[in-house]
């Protein structure tokens, strides 16, 4: 117990130094956070045998002690993977500084003027599994908007975590950051988590990253804001209008190009009418990829003449599930509004997708369909903060409140009023 009663108290202090570095780097001008981000992006490449061999150290172990594929292909770091890595801080630092930015700004009849002016949050914590990505993702993110950060990531990454988070403070004091801005837990006690979660004198936001189990227990359990997603969902509905080429396109690079991770296709829905033409088609697509088709009756009955297809009946658990893997459940449905309804029932508000050319159903698909990300003709893989000009996220959220979809830099801020008056008093 002394030694936990330690590493609180050790936690404690990495938290209130990440407070003091918030105050600082508010001021931080972008100069210097930029160098910061070049500084890291150029450390992740001159480091980067270090980060590969400890990279291969935890994910050795994890394989050892029976972790899926899906997590061990997030978990694993090579030489491309580390060059995107350090291509996205790049692009961060290449973005529009979001501090500081006045808008809203209008004059009253009284002649105050009054708008807004973007701020940090303040400090930005992380509680996060598998992906060693997200430790640069969100130390990025979190400097450039003016954040202080404090890095929680799984046992399962902690030697390539603890050597990426000594490359990411090694760059910031060496661009002059305001020291404590970017924190580590390097102790995996569980209870150091329930412990950072009761920091809410010093933690503005918690942000968790990881499996349906993790995001509820922070939201449970945290006694500061929460902003939660990345569980995902996601389905494609085959409209009768189809243009029938595109959408085999589309559902295969959507289930085929990661299958392992949140954004990847799940489910897809084919309108009666096509049923017959196009699910063939598709699935001798699917089929060169291996992947597994989880099928109702109607589709069943237009399939099962190929032998050759990885055909399995569907269960109720098929729908509204995330496979993380090359499976893929398949339904025909009479109508759009079927395929609405089932979307509502088993979307996890994520990214849905419609493939059709019939122009007023793709306005009703955006207008009612409630997700984070609503796709006309495209592949659900687009929701990623890189692909929609982010440069990174810190995570994709599938809620309402205070961001939704990937967030980046704006997402990482707030705003204070600020009001210019000439003698103004109030009557």
């Amino acid at each position: 117990m002394e030694n936990l009663s330690q590493a609180i108290e050790g936690l404690k202090l990495k938290a209130r130094q990440a407070r003091a570095a918030a105050h600082r780097l508010a001021f931080t001008p972008t100069d210097t956070k930029n160098k910061a981000l070049l500084n890291i992006a150029e450390g992740l490449i001159a480091h980067r045998g270090e980060i590969l061999a400890a990279n291969r150290k935890d994910y050795d172990t994890a394989k050892a002690a029976g972790m899926n594929e899906a997590m061990l292909d997030r978990l694993m770091l090579d030489e491309k993977r580390l060059t995107g890595i350090a291509s996205d801080t790049r692009t961060v630092a290449s973005l529009p500084d979001p501090v500081g930015e006045i808008f809203d700004m209008r004059t009253m009849p009284n002649g105050l003027i009054i708008g807004k002016k973007r701020v940090p949050i303040g400090v930005i914590g992380a509680i996060y599994e598998s992906r060693p990505n997200v430790t640069v993702d969100i130390a990025a993110l979190c400097l450039k908007s003016g954040n202080a950060c404090i890095l929680r990531g799984g046992k399962e990454t902690i030697n390539s975590n603890t050597v990426l988070v000594r490359v990411i403070q090694e760059a910031c004091a060496g661009a002059g950051m305001p020291d404590g801005c970017v924190q580590f837990v390097d102790n995996t006690d569980h209870a150091l988590v329930e412990a950072m979660l009761r920091m809410n004198e010093y933690i503005d936001l918690m942000i968790p990253r990881g499996g349906a189990g993790l995001i509820n227990m922070v939201r449970e359990k945290a006694s500061m804001a929460v902003v939660a997603g990345g569980i995902g969902v996601c389905h494609t509905y085959v409209d009768r209008s189809a243009d029938l080429k595109k959408a085999v396109a589309i559902i295969y690079n959507a289930k085929v190009q990661r299958p392992t991770v949140c954004n990847a296709l799940d489910c897809v829905l084919v309108h009666r009418d096509v049923a017959g033409s196009f699910l063939p088609t598709m699935a001798e697509e699917l089929n060169k990829a291996r992947v597994e088709l989880r099928c109702d009756e109607r589709a069943m009955a237009i399939l099962r003449a190929n032998s050759s297809l990885r055909l399995v009946p569907a269960v109720t658990e098929d729908w509204g599930k995330e496979f993380l893997a090359l499976i893929l459940a398949v339904k025909v449905v009479d109508s759009i509004d079927e395929a609405l309804a089932h979307i509502e029932k088993y979307g996890s508000g994520h990214s849905e997708a419609i493939i059709t050319e019939d122009y007023a159903n793709a306005m009703r698909f955006l207008d009612e369909v409630d997700a984070a990300a609503v796709y006309v003709n495209a592949s659900t893989r687009f929701t990623d903060g890189g692909q929609f000009g982010l440069g990174a996220e810190i995570g994709i959220s599938t809620q309402k409140l205070h961001a939704r979809g990937p967030m980046g830099l704006k997402e990482l801020t707030s705003y204070k009023w600020i009001i210019f008056g000439s003698g103004q008093v109030r009557p």
